[in-house]
């Protein structure tokens, strides 16, 4: 059994496209709907979750980019996830934005195969991002409606080593209950209080200087294009159809992000791709979006099914 937790601030149609996509029954669900957003889009997707039993919605509060309030809401959610089952054995986060590029079952045979591992990207922060120690060595307040950077420097926790990566996981049952309930993490929590970005290094900073985690694999299993966005971080960039023989191939499990206003056409590929469609399905799809399936079909080698689909749009089109 996997525990996924979804942060969500926008785009509610593309998100229940999405938890389509990752929903199984024999697995549990906890969503966090960013109370900045408003009541409709809350309202509008606990209705939705209504008709899946093992999704709940957890109670909306705040949480802004660069602040606290994004660990606490992934400590929330993990926290909630262990009250629902004693069954699961890891933590997936996601965005309302991301999407799987492997199946449901292909998921939950990898994790078994690795059962009690943490994935998660992890970075020596001294000495490989040093330019990011701003971050832990300032003194920050996240005020209701910005984070507040006080230019007040303090040094870092004593006889423990930061670490960095991102805010994206995949960790054991065991580090969840570690993280949330252990008195030993109060120190990292009030630390981190006050800190910038703290999402992207909490967690790394926990695992590394304490022993509750099994074997770390430092790779989130995410597809992330990162590309700059002014001076103080990076921006995933939104895929498109173009790259879908790319996150096809990936090994990854998921990839971030999507727009379906941009681009459409790739969540529909993607959902036929984990789906593992019959011929008739696919056939019957083909004349919607032709060079959505092209990409599909040569990747899968299916040349003479595109071929077909191709001349019966183009005998569309004269007949129209």
């Amino acid at each position: 059994m996997i525990a996924y937790f979804i942060l969500v601030h926008r785009f509610p149609d593309q998100f229940k496209r999405m938890f389509k996509a990752i929903y199984d029954p024999e697995n549990i669900y906890v969503i966090h709907v960013d109370r900045k957003s408003g009541t409709t889009l809350e309202d509008d997707i606990d209705a939705f979750l209504t008709a899946y039993p093992n999704a709940e919605i957890l109670p909306s509060e705040r949480a802004a980019w660069g602040g606290y309030s994004l660990v606490d809401a992934e400590l929330r959610g993990m926290a909630h996830l262990l009250k629902m089952s004693s069954k699961w054995s890891h933590f997936i986060n996601l965005s309302g934005q991301d999407f799987p590029i492997k199946s449901q079952a292909y998921i939950a045979d990898y994790l078994a195969r690795h059962k009690g591992s943490e994935f998660i990207k992890i970075l020596d922060q001294q000495k490989v991002r040093p330019e990011t120690m701003m971050r832990v060595q300032e003194y920050v307040i996240e005020l209701p409606d910005r984070i507040h950077r006080t230019s007040v420097q303090r040094s870092f926790l004593s006889g423990v080593t930061p670490y960095i990566g991102n805010q994206w996981m995949i960790v054991s049952r065991s580090f969840c209950e570690f993280v949330c309930h252990d008195p030993d993490v109060d120190r990292y929590k009030a630390f981190y209080r006050n800190t910038f970005i703290a999402d992207e290094g909490f967690f790394q900073t926990v695992m590394m200087n304490t022993t509750a985690h099994g074997p770390i694999i430092s790779d989130d299993l995410r597809s992330i294009d990162w590309i700059p966005d002014g001076d103080i971080k990076l921006r995933p960039r939104t895929f498109t159809i173009e790259d879908a023989k790319h996150l096809i191939a990936s090994h990854n499990l998921f990839a971030r992000k999507f727009d379906s206003d941009v681009d459409d056409a790739i969540l529909g590929l993607l959902e036929r791709h984990i789906r593992v469609p019959s011929d008739e399905e696919l056939e019957g799809e083909l004349t919607e979006n032709v060079s959505a399936v092209g990409a599909y079909a040569s990747l899968k080698g299916e040349r003479p099914l595109l071929q077909a689909a191709q001349d019966r749009h183009t005998v569309k089109e004269a007949v129209h």
